[in-house]
């Protein structure tokens, strides 16, 4: 019944589809075995995509050849481009999405994905061999041979569903837990444990009240995740949100279940994300506060179904619904269906080679939830990472490993395996060190030649970066030829309220003024047609490179130094027990992450200047 795949992706999520996309499009034969091909790609909390560092996580995705930007650009119902306040390296795009269309338009991208065929049961092991994995075992009883396999188990490895004092198994509401995976390896030497996470309830939008709300409207300009020239809404289309707060007799009301909260009473043994409380972890930790934020996010527009995002919960549903009722504009507020919170097994991630392969079976790949990270971005690009290195494992080439200067994806992988995690991993700006060079807006420059280079990207994609690269490069070029008399430029400078010039100055040096922003700028000079021949994204792009010239340049300039430390090699077969000078924990952390690299010895969670520098005279004994 079943031909011998290259990969099977165990897990049809956020992660197992990106990874499934990736290894079929780099010309592998790939198998997506999921317990319910009704529920592929399905958003199961929030219905978004992107937001703070999560956006330039999908961009780079987009910029990788994957799917998840796309998705989100067809089946989006609002955009915003958050922190414009702030510089550009802080923007970071966000879609509010139709929660169903998003999940139809990646089972439909899927299905015209060459090389990949679909399964609907449960995986309950893997076939191992001499420390080598070659197929899975199915529920159904099935044997099916892989030369590798991805993981992408999400919530599911023996789920545990909370709502007051009620529990039962599930890996989502409805769904069935997946059982075996754990115990298999942990009989095989792993280390698992336990984490936590939770969904608000979901309610009618024609049972609220929105004039006692605030709106909160898209932008007047949809850019969007994909680099490519995908098809979106108009403006005027949008779905509005809105905002409302919870009081001090909400507050009351939660408290009254909290004797019955599974997450207070320690019937949930998992650690929840800290980043993301639930409502009664709020009113607990922050006390002093008499309200709290919540966002009335539509879930589609064929639907009146609305997402409570803020009011995370599982307290017992009857006190759910009593609370919902004091919020302002919830009072004649009908409940589709209460939150509820799930625990779930996952392995810690310093198990796993930068490649995403665990370190004690080889060709076996994690990603997404099972490794201890939050959030469909967060999955999604390991998933992506995943399906690559899989596919390099098998045609034996070199893994693809992003660098922490080169991708958020890079900072996220490499805190997974060098950290670890005790608690749900969520992506931030503050993270990543370079956050100057990892640009929301600069992503296609970064990864499409790599993603080309790995057969992902297609040349149509390559040769428009080509093409945005010289045109930035040309504008540049005019911008510090051409230049202003204060005839031209002083009633602008005036009328933005910015020093006039007293001679003659290049543009070059007018646009690093801080309130001066290029395309306002020559719109606002009579008889200089620069603009003409860029789109806007030309023109940001060459504004934001001269403007923060020197902060990129010092970025780079650091992480070259760095980076050399991840050119010193130490050998797998290097015993760290014959350095005495080595501390104890640092010598039991080499030990177990078994680090590759200085580079990436220097980044293991608690190890110092000191450890590196005993390491490396040793070495050069």
């Amino acid at each position: 019944m079943f031909q011998e795949y290259d990969i099977i992706v165990a897990g049809a999520g956020h992660a197992g589809c990106e990874a499934a996309a990736a290894a079929a499009n780099m010309g592998n034969k790939v198998l997506l075995i999921t317990m319910n091909m009704n529920t592929i790609a399905q958003m199961s909390c929030n219905p978004a995509m992107g937001g703070i560092a999560k956006g330039q996580i999908v961009r780079e995705i987009d910029a990788m050849g994957g799917y998840s930007g796309i998705v989100s650009d067809k089946s989006m119902i609002q955009f915003r481009m958050l922190n414009k306040s702030k510089g550009p390296a802080m923007w970071s795009p966000r879609t509010q999405n139709d929660r169903m269309l998003f999940a139809l338009t990646w089972r439909e991208m899927l299905e015209h994905t060459n090389n990949l065929d679909f399964y609907q049961d449960m995986v309950q092991g893997l076939l191992i061999k001499d420390g080598k994995v070659n197929g899975v075992k199915t529920g159904l009883g099935h044997e099916i041979k892989a030369k590798a396999i991805v993981i992408t188990s999400g919530t599911f490895l023996n789920g545990i569903i909370h709502i007051g004092e009620k529990q039962f198994g599930g890996g989502r509401v409805a769904e069935r837990a997946a059982i075996g995976i754990t115990e298999q390896l942990v009989e095989n030497g792993f280390e698992s444990n336990r984490l936590k996470t939770g969904t608000p309830p979901r309610v009618d939008a024609r049972s609220l009240d929105y004039t006692k709300m605030e709106l909160q409207d898209g932008d007047t300009e949809i850019i969007g995740f994909s680099y490519m020239d995908i098809k979106k809404i108009k403006a005027s289309e949008q779905l509005p949100c809105h905002i409302t707060y919870t009081n001090s007799t909400v507050h009351d009301i939660l408290k009254t279940g909290f004797a019955q909260s599974p997450m207070f009473t320690g019937r949930i043994e998992g650690t929840g994300p800290r980043y993301c409380p639930s409502i009664e972890d709020k009113i607990n930790r922050f006390a002093d506060r008499d309200r709290h934020q919540l966002f009335v996010e539509p879930e589609g527009f064929k639907t009146v179904e609305i997402y409570v995002n803020g009011f995370s919960t599982s307290l017992p549903e009857e006190v759910q619904y009593k609370a919902l009722k004091s919020i302002p504009g919830f009072e004649n507020v009908k409940m589709f269906r209460p939150g509820y919170a799930i625990e779930y097994d996952f392995f810690p991630p310093t198990q796993l080679n930068a490649n995403l392969e665990t370190k004690l079976i080889k060709n076996l790949f994690f990603a997404g939830q099972i490794n201890g990270t939050t959030g469909y971005e967060e999955a999604a690009c390991q998933g992506l990472m995943a399906g690559i290195n899989a596919s390099q494992n098998i045609h034996e080439k070199e893994p693809v490993i992003l660098k922490r200067n080169e991708a958020y994806i890079g900072v996220l992988i490499d805190d997974l395996i060098n950290k670890g995690t005790d608690e749900p991993y969520r992506m931030f700006t503050s993270r990543a060190e370079y956050r100057t060079l990892l640009r929301q807006d600069n992503a296609d420059l970064r990864l499409t030649e790599l993603s080309y280079n790995l057969g992902l990207a297609k040349e149509d994609r390559y040769n428009a970066v080509v093409k945005k690269k010289n045109d930035v490069k040309e504008l540049i070029k005019i911008l510090q030829e051409s230049s202003l008399t204060p005839e031209e430029i002083n009633p602008y400078l005036v009328k933005i309220g910015s020093t006039p010039i007293n001679e003659k100055q290049r543009i070059s040096k007018i646009v690093l003024r801080p309130d001066v922003f290029l395309d306002e700028l020559l719109k606002n000079i009579n008889n200089i047609n620069i603009l003409n021949n860029y789109n806007i994204n030309i023109i940001q792009q060459a504004e934001i490179q001269l403007k923060y010239e020197r902060y990129i340049e010092k970025e780079e300039e650091i992480a070259a130094r760095i980076n050399k430390m991840d050119d010193l090699n130490i050998p797998s077969s290097f015993d760290y027990n014959k350095i005495i000078a080595l501390g104890n924990e640092a010598r039991q952390k080499f030990l177990k992450i078994k680090p590759k690299t200085i580079g990436q010895a220097s980044r293991i969670s608690g190890i110092n200047p000191t450890d590196i520098q005993i390491l490396m005279v040793h070495m050069g004994r």
